[in-house]
């Protein structure tokens, strides 16, 4: 059989369970997970082997309504990646239904109307009864010609597998893109730095949603095959710092407790990790900052 490679976008609200669906796609933790909205910043690619087709999945953020800059360079990143694929994916809630944003992505799928094909997945279909189910997907299809429909529980597994094999017979036939080994194209250092956001964002819940990021300034490797990762959590104003502390450090050092075990798990080997905290008001207004989560911030305006 020949080979099989190309681009698939995750699209969908922010929670649809993009990420979760990427993770469960690929083997492995690539993409954060978090019960906040709007964790996912950059466009994360994961790469799945489905036989002889190369499956590499764009993680998009979520689709909303943007009012800060930030705002605005997700949402131009996630239909950045949905007009460079091959095949888009739209990922909608089973329990919330067909919402205000739902209808607002399918006008915008509608517009830029393109070869891609689209299909849809329904996500989460454990907590709505058979029916509903039915009565969703023929409403959807209705509203848009789907190539495809999946009924799907990304948290669980279910539909997953007919997911992933559709879209490998789907992509177009050419050699593959990555190496067999290599399942995301996010370099380490952003990779390590996001999975300490992650452990951030779920320590501190509605404490501090959104006024904070991680960089990874250093990453060394040592004679033993350890690695030492120095990190530096950048919050907007002095009262943050203590927030990201904790009394007595103790929240930041759960923090790097549990970034260092996951990294561990996922690089198969000793890591040393190393947080700083520190003040950089108007971060999320520096260029630079939206370069390394592979954001423009021109984007969107």
């Amino acid at each position: 059989m020949a080979q099989r490679a190309g681009f698939v976008a995750l699209i969908g609200e922010p929670n649809a369970g993009k990420s979760t669906l990427l993770n469960a796609m690929v083997g492995a933790k690539v993409s954060i997970v978090t019960h906040k909205v709007q964790t996912t910043r950059a466009r994360i690619r994961g790469v799945a082997i489905e036989g002889d087709s190369q499956i590499v999945f764009v993680d998009t953020p979520g689709l909303f309504r943007p009012r800060r800059k930030l705002d605005r360079a997700m949402v131009a990143a996630a239909w950045g990646g949905a007009a460079d694929a091959d095949i888009v994916v739209l990922l909608i809630e089973a329990h919330r239904g067909i919402t205000d944003g739902v209808r607002a992505i399918l006008e915008v799928l509608s517009d830029r109307a393109g070869t891609a094909p689209v299909a849809l997945a329904i996500n989460k279909i454990d907590r709505v009864p058979a029916p509903a189910l039915l009565s969703l997907t023929k409403e959807m299809n209705d509203l848009h010609p789907f190539a495809e429909t999946f009924l799907i529980s990304a948290e669980k597994g279910a539909g997953v597998d007919d997911l992933r094999r559709w879209l490998a017979r789907t992509l177009p036939e050419g050699p593959w893109l990555y190496p067999e080994d290599q399942i995301a194209d996010l370099p380490m250092r952003m990779l390590a730095a996001e999975t300490t956001r992650e452990k951030l964002t779920l320590r501190l819940h509605q404490e501090l949603p959104y006024q904070l990021t991680v960089e990874t300034e250093g990453w060394q490797t040592r004679k033993d095959g350890s690695v030492r990762i120095d990190q530096v959590v950048y919050v907007g104003r002095d009262g943050h710092k203590g927030i990201v502390l904790g009394k007595g450090g103790e929240t930041i050092k759960a923090v790097g407790q549990a970034a260092r075990a996951d990294l561990e798990a996922f690089l198969g080997h000793k890591v040393h990790l190393f947080l700083q905290v520190k003040v950089r008001p108007g971060w999320q207004d520096e260029a630079e900052r939206y370069r390394e989560m592979g954001l423009d911030i021109r984007d969107g305006g």
